[in-house]
C-alpha cells in the first residue's frame, strides 16, 4: 500500500503534458518501444489530429526503485479551458500533481487555473520545467515567475525535456520521493469513486474508479448508490493505453476499471459511488463539481429521418462525456432536433464532429447561446437557453445575462489591442498586474455572450497569437438586452434569432442581412431578408430573382405578343413570391458565428 503513487500531470495548453507522460511510460517500460506512439494516451483520432487531450486518460505503471517496485497510477488530464472540469474531477482521484510549465513561455492563464483546482485539493505539487532542450529557455526566469505569480517554492523544481528525455528519471524518482501514499483504512467497507466512464461494443458501459477503502473482486455484487441498483462484476482491469491488464482484484488506492456489463450508459454517471451490495459503505464520497453547461446550440440532423439516431448517438457520446446535457426541440426551419449544453465553444465543435464521425450523421449547428435570466413583469424568474423563447418585449421588466472571469496573460506590446477588444466586447477591468517587465496580467469581468462567438479567434489575432486567456462563470447581471430576428422571404427563421446588446443590434442587423445575402441562393422571385426587432425592421437587403428568358421562343412578329408572355411571367412570380419557400443552406446558420 505504501508504494502506490496517484498523480496527475496539469498545465497550460501546449505545454508538454501529453509528450512528458509519453517519457515516462517508456521509462517504466509499460508499453513495447515497438508498439510506442507520440501522445499514446490520446486515443481519439481528432485528439492526434488536433494536437490536443480532451479526454482525461489513466495508465498504471511499475518502478523499481531500490530494491522496491513501485506502483505509480498517472492520469493524464486536458490543459484546454472547455476541459477543465475533467482536471477537477482527475484531481480528487489523486494525492500529488506535476505542475508542467515551459521554459521558453513561462506561466500562462491556465496554468494558475490548473494550480488553483489542485491546492482545493489540498494536493502535493511538483514543479516541473519542461522544454530546456530549446534554444530560447530560460529555467531560472520560469522559476522565478512561479514563485512570484503562485507562490510555490521552486527551489527544488525539476528541469526535464519530454522530448529527449533528459531529467525523467530524476522526475520519477521525486515523484516516489515526495508524493504521499494514498490514505487508507483497510478494515471499511468497499468504497470506489467513479471519475470516468465511456462505451464499449463489447463489454457495455465500463467505470474508471478510484478505490478509497476496501477490496472488490471479480464476481462480487455491488451496489452503484446514485442509482440504487445491485451488479455483478464481470471482470476487472487495470488502465493501459494499448491494452487493458486483467486483474482479479482491486485494492484500496488503486485506480482501475470495473466491467459490470451494462447496456444502458446512465447506471455508471460519472461522480457516483460504487461500494459492495452486502457490505455497503454509509455514505458516498464526496465527488468533484458537476460540470455545467455555459454554451447552448440546437443541433439538427439535415436528413429528418435521422432524429432517433441523433438521440441514440447522444446517449453513448454522454458516457464517454459525461458533460453534455440535451432535450429535445423543434424548430419551424428545421425540423426536429436537440438543445445541447456545452462547456465552451471548442467542447462544441468537438462534439459535433464526434458525432458526424463516430456515428454517421449530418448536422446543423444553430449559433451558440448562454442561459439568459428574465426577469418578467408579474415578477417571475424565467431560464432561457434559447433567442425563441424570449417572452414578448411588454412582459419582461428585465434581463440578466451572465458574466465571466477573464484571464489574460499578454506581452506588454499588445496591451493597447487587447484593451481596445475588451472594451468592444463590453468587458470591465478589474486587475492589472505586471508579472515581468514584458508580460502583464490582466483581469476582466465580460459578458459570457460576448466570448462564445470569436473572442478567442480574435484576441488571438490581436496579440499574434501570443495571449493566452482562460475563464471562469462569476455571476449574472442586468443587462440592456433585445432580440434580433431573421426574416427570410417574410418568414422568421426561429434558429437564427440571437439576443444582443441594444446598443449594437443596429450594426449586428446590418452585417447579418449583408452575410446572408451572400449565402441565400437566388430563386426565381425576389426574395427579401430582413433584420427586425420586435415588428420594428432595422436591417434589409434584397437577393434578385433570376430571369427566365420567356421571350426566346418569339422570332420577330408582333410586339404585342411578347408583352404578353412578360405580363404573364410577372404574374407567375408575383403568385410565387405569396407561396414560394427558400431552402437555406447551412452556411447561413453558420454565418452568426463571424459575424463581428
Amino acid at each position: 500500500m505504501n508504494n502506490i503513487r496517484n498523480f496527475s500531470i496539469i498545465a497550460h495548453i501546449d505545454h508538454g503534458k501529453s509528450t512528458l507522460a509519453d517519457r515516462i511510460i517508456s521509462e517504466c517500460g509499460a508499453v513495447e518501444a515497438r508498439v510506442m506512439s507520440a501522445q499514446v494516451m490520446d486515443t481519439m483520432d481528432i485528439e492526434k489530429e488536433r494536437g490536443i487531450t480532451i479526454k482525461a486518460q489513466s495508465v498504471r505503471l511499475t518502478y523499481k526503485l531500490d530494491g522496491q517496485i513501485y506502483i505509480l497510477n498517472l492520469i493524464d488530464t486536458p490543459g484546454h479551458v472547455d476541459f477543465s472540469y475533467e482536471v477537477s474531477r482527475s484531481l480528487a482521484s489523486c494525492e500529488g500533481a506535476l505542475l508542467v510549465v515551459d521554459a521558453s513561455q513561462g506561466v500562462e492563464a491556465q496554468t494558475i487555473a490548473n494550480v488553483y483546482i489542485a491546492l482545493e485539493n489540498n494536493l502535493e505539487i511538483i514543479p516541473v520545467i519542461n522544454k530546456i532542450d530549446l534554444p530560447a529557455a530560460e529555467p531560472q526566469r520560469v522559476k522565478d515567475e512561479i514563485e512570484h505569480i503562485i507562490g510555490l517554492d521552486c527551489s527544488e523544481a525539476i528541469e526535464v525535456s519530454a522530448k529527449t528525455g533528459v531529467g525523467i528519471k530524476e522526475l520519477i524518482e521525486t515523484i516516489i520521493r515526495k508524493i504521499p501514499p494514498p490514505k487508507y483504512d483497510e478494515d471499511k467497507p468497499f468504497k470506489s469513486l467513479i471519475y470516468d466512464s465511456w462505451f464499449d461494443n463489447y463489454l457495455g458501459a465500463l467505470a474508471l474508479v478510484r478505490v478509497y477503502d476496501g477490496v472488490v473482486k471479480k464476481g462480487d455484487e455491488v451496489y452503484v448508490m446514485g442509482t440504487d441498483k445491485k451488479h455483478t462484476v464481470l471482470d476487472l482491469m487495470y488502465p493501459n493505453p494499448i491494452a487493458p491488464i486483467k486483474t482479479n482484484e482491486l485494492k484500496t488506492g488503486e485506480v482501475g476499471i470495473i466491467v459490470l456489463g451494462l447496456k444502458n450508459v446512465s447506471d455508471v454517471s460519472v461522480g457516483d459511488t460504487i461500494t459492495l451490495a452486502k457490505n455497503r459503505a454509509l455514505e458516498a464520497i464526496g465527488g468533484f463539481e458537476k460540470a455545467k453547461p455555459f454554451v447552448f446550440a440546437g443541433l439538427y440532423p439535415i436528413d429528418t429521418d435521422k432524429f432517433e439516431d441523433l438521440r441514440d448517438a447522444l446517449d453513448k457520446l454522454k458516457l464517454n462525456d459525461s458533460s453534455i446535457s440535451y432535450e429535445p426541440e423543434t424548430s419551424a426551419a428545421l425540423g426536429f432536433g436537440f438543445r445541447v449544453g456545452f462547456l465552451g465553444l471548442l467542447h462544441m465543435e468537438v462534439v459535433k464532429e464526434r458525432l458526424e464521425r463516430e456515428f454517421g450523421l449530418d448536422l446543423i449547428a444553430t449559433a451558440p447561446t448562454v442561459t439568459y435570466e428574465v426577469v418578467q413583469t408579474d415578477g417571475v424568474s424565467v431560464e432561457i437557453q434559447n433567442p425563441s423563447e424570449l417572452p414578448p418585449v411588454n412582459k419582461i421588466e428585465f434581463i440578466k445575462e451572465p458574466y465571466v472571469k477573464a484571464t489574460i496573460i499578454t506581452p506588454t506590446e499588445f496591451l493597447g489591442n487587447i484593451i481596445t477588444l475588451l472594451n468592444n466586447r463590453r468587458g470591465v477591468q478589474t486587475k492589472m498586474d505586471y508579472i515581468t517587465t514584458t508580460r502583464v496580467l490582466l483581469e476582466y469581468d465580460i459578458p459570457m455572450n460576448e466570448i462564445v462567438m470569436d473572442f478567442y479567434d480574435k484576441l488571438k489575432s490581436a496579440t499574434k497569437g501570443y495571449a493566452s486567456f482562460d475563464y471562469e462563470p462569476s455571476d449574472y447581471r442586468v443587462g440592456n438586452l433585445v432580440k434580433l430576428d431573421i426574416k427570410v422571404a417574410g418568414e422568421t427563421v426561429d434558429a437564427l434569432s440571437i439576443i444582443v446588446p441594444e446598443e449594437k443590434a443596429m450594426s449586428k442587423g446590418r452585417d447579418f442581412v449583408k452575410t446572408m445575402k451572400e449565402l441565400v441562393p437566388r430563386q426565381l422571385f425576389e426574395v427579401a431578408i430582413q433584420a427586425s426587432i420586435g415588428n420594428k425592421v432595422i436591417a434589409r437587403e434584397t437577393v434578385k430573382s433570376m430571369g427566365k428568358n420567356v421571350t426566346a421562343k418569339c422570332y420577330g412578329g408582333d410586339i404585342t405578343r411578347k408583352r404578353k408572355l412578360l405580363e404573364k411571367q410577372k404574374e407567375g412570380k408575383k403568385r410565387m413570391k405569396a407561396i414560394g419557400k427558400v431552402t437555406l443552406p447551412q452556411e447561413a446558420f453558420l454565418s452568426v458565428l463571424k459575424i463581428d
